[in-house]
């Protein structure tokens, strides 16, 4: 992850986001479990991605800039909005991720970042599908690096013979 960071701050781009400590503590934690396969880290945080910038746009998210709250006299400190965007890419994340069989659990968070507008801009997204790809490149290194038979793209049952 230092490679992220450093070009994070380099770049001034979001090459850190919360849900990646996730992903890296299962990449390299539980390298062998299925969720933790290149298929499955890079499709779960695409679904995301895609599922969180879908629900920010059609529920009219966007209308207000992230922090800013309407006040207790004009409605209240929630923006309905933003809550029916987390929602929905909630469910859609979770439909897409069962259906295409690509579970990743940190991608729900990911999902979150983009529908509740944390990051939210296009390019910013792209950043982030790349730095998940080099994470795992990182995690495919080590791994196998460290002896381990670490899926090239994706989740093999091993034989215990």
């Amino acid at each position: 992850r230092s490679l992220l960071a450093l070009l994070a701050v380099l770049s001034g781009s979001p090459f850190v986001f919360p849900s990646l400590g996730p992903t890296a503590y299962l990449l390299f934690i539980a390298p062998l479990a299925e969720n933790s396969s290149p298929r499955n880290t890079i499709l779960g945080h695409a679904i995301g991605l895609i599922c969180g910038y879908a629900a920010f746009s059609i529920t009219g998210a966007a209308s207000l800039p992230f922090g800013i709250h309407t006040g207790l006299m004009t409605g209240s400190f929630v923006y309905w909005p933003r809550i029916l965007a987390a929602a929905l890419s909630l469910s859609a994340t979770g439909a897409f991720m069962v259906l295409l069989r690509a579970s990743h659990p940190p991608a729900g968070a990911t999902t979150l970042i983009v529908s509740l507008g944390i990051i939210s801009k296009p390019k910013e997204l792209v950043i982030i599908e790349v730095a998940v790809f080099l994470l795992v490149a990182q995690a495919l290194l080590i791994n196998r690096m460290a002896g381990l038979p670490y899926p090239i793209w994706k989740y093999r049952e091993i034989s215990k013979a």
